[in-house]
């Protein structure tokens, strides 16, 4: 059994979710541009490749390469899919900060 990181930044914690969105059609600009569409927030590209290498290192996803564009010179691209421990980890989340949230007025004084 793989222990799970008690924490992800907020970055990671979008890219996952992400991943949990677009399924295993994910690669880093369109995990940019959900986070963007989804989280409002503008991600660089940098950052969002940072945020899918530890996700893969902590196994909460997983990666591969496509074969190579059919164009001359076409390169092969870097997919990304959502592991079971990535899942598991968004449901402890959820579950998490759904209870933080009992009790708190959520409508305007």
């Amino acid at each position: 059994r793989i222990a799970m990181p008690a924490r992800l930044n907020h970055l990671e914690f979008l890219t996952l979710l992400a991943l949990a969105r677009l399924g295993d059609d994910a690669n880093a600009s369109s995990v940019r541009a959900d986070i963007a569409t989804i989280g409002g927030r503008r991600a660089s590209v940098a950052g969002v490749y940072a945020a899918l290498d530890r996700l893969v290192a902590l196994r909460l996803a997983r990666s591969w390469l496509t074969d190579p564009r059919p164009e001359p010179g076409g390169r092969a691209r870097r997919h990304y899919h959502l592991m079971p421990a990535g899942l598991s980890w968004l449901q402890r989340e959820h579950s998490r900060t759904t209870a933080l949230w009992r009790g708190v007025p959520t409508a305007g004084r």
